[in-house]
Parts: structure tokens; C-alpha cells; sequence
């Protein structure tokens, strides 16, 4: 074979293979992405009354999500959190107010499903907890430090007289240090 031909023929290979590669990651991106794409959902739709919206977002901001635990049921797409936004929608269009809205989802679920429970014997810990703690690490840092203030000077050395004098080899007069 001549040598053009030959460089023509590892051209067309080498622009093969690059075609291949692009099809290869396109199908990746396709394969990767479709799953995700059949997931989304289409957005609920909104109150036509958006006085109710605005008291179903103060209350559902009010209320954390069970399954998330970390969000409130506003912010959380979990189905729970949607079914109880629903269900805080249904109590609303039905003319509770919102403290019976708060009394329903605390009589099923607990204090745990508020956002800010109230302070009760049962609460003490949790809003009274961080600021005993506060305190107690306080004096406790104030006492060690009024019991280091009175010690005597002789003892913060116990560690250093417990240690062996080094030993000197060289005798007097002679220079310290490394030998050459």
C-alpha cells in the first residue's frame, strides 16, 4: 500500500473512532438523564383564594416534615409533606383557624411535628438544656482557674523536677555540645 493511502485510511479510523466516542458519551448523557426526566412532576396547582396560600405557607412553615425531619412541610417534596400541606389546606377551606390547625397536627403527631414546641415540663430540656450547660461550663472554667491562680509557683515544675538531670560527660571547663 502507498504511503497516501496508508495516512488517508488512519485518518478515516481515527475520525471513526472519535464519532464513536461522541456517540458513546451521547448515549451516557441520554441514558442518565431520561430516568430522571419521567420522575419530575408537574407543580400542584395553587389556591384560587391566595389569602388561604399565604395562611397554608405561615402554618405549613410552622410545621416540620416527619420524613425529613430537618425541613419544615413547606419546603419538603416528600409525599407526606404534600399530603399534610393538602390535608392544612382541606382544615383551611373548612374555616379552622389556625390554632385548631396547630391542635390537630399536635394531637396526632405530637410536639415533635412543631417547629418551635412549646415550653412545658416535657420541653424544659430542649430550651432550658443549652444555656445550664452555658453556665455549668462557665464556673466550672472560672473555678479551675481561681484553683490554678492559687497554687504556689514551685508547683507547675512538678513535671520538669521529675525529669533526670542531663548528664554531662565533659568535664569542668571543658565545652558542651557535640563532639566533631
Amino acid at each position: 500500500m502507498p504511503q497516501a493511502e496508508l495516512a488517508g485510511a488512519t485518518s478515516s479510523r481515527s475520525r471513526l473512532g472519535r464519532t464513536f466516542f461522541w456517540f458513546c458519551a451521547l448515549a451516557i448523557v441520554l441514558a442518565v438523564s431520561l430516568p430522571t426526566i419521567s420522575l419530575a412532576r408537574e407543580a400542584a396547582p395553587a389556591s384560587a383564594d391566595p389569602v388561604l396560600e399565604d395562611r397554608l405557607m405561615r402554618i405549613s412553615s410552622e410545621l416540620r416534615c416527619l420524613v425529613c425531619q430537618n425541613e419544615t412541610i413547606a419546603a419538603s417534596s416528600a409525599d407526606l409533606a404534600v399530603d399534610l400541606r393538602n390535608q392544612v389546606r382541606e382544615m383551611l377551606r373548612a374555616g379552622k383557624s389556625d390554632a385548631e390547625v396547630y391542635q390537630y397536627m399536635t394531637a396526632r403527631y405530637g410536639d415533635f411535628v412543631l417547629y418551635r414546641p412549646p415550653v412545658k415540663p416535657a420541653t424544659w430540656v430542649l430550651w432550658y438544656g443549652p444555656a445550664v450547660l452555658l453556665v455549668v461550663g462557665l464556673v466550672t472554667l472560672w473555678w479551675l482557674l481561681r484553683r490554678r491562680n492559687r497554687m504556689a509557683a514551685d508547683q507547675f515544675d512538678a513535671e520538669d523536677s521529675a525529669l533526670p538531670e542531663p548528664h554531662n560527660n565533659n568535664g569542668p571547663g571543658q565545652r558542651q555540645g557535640p563532639t566533631r
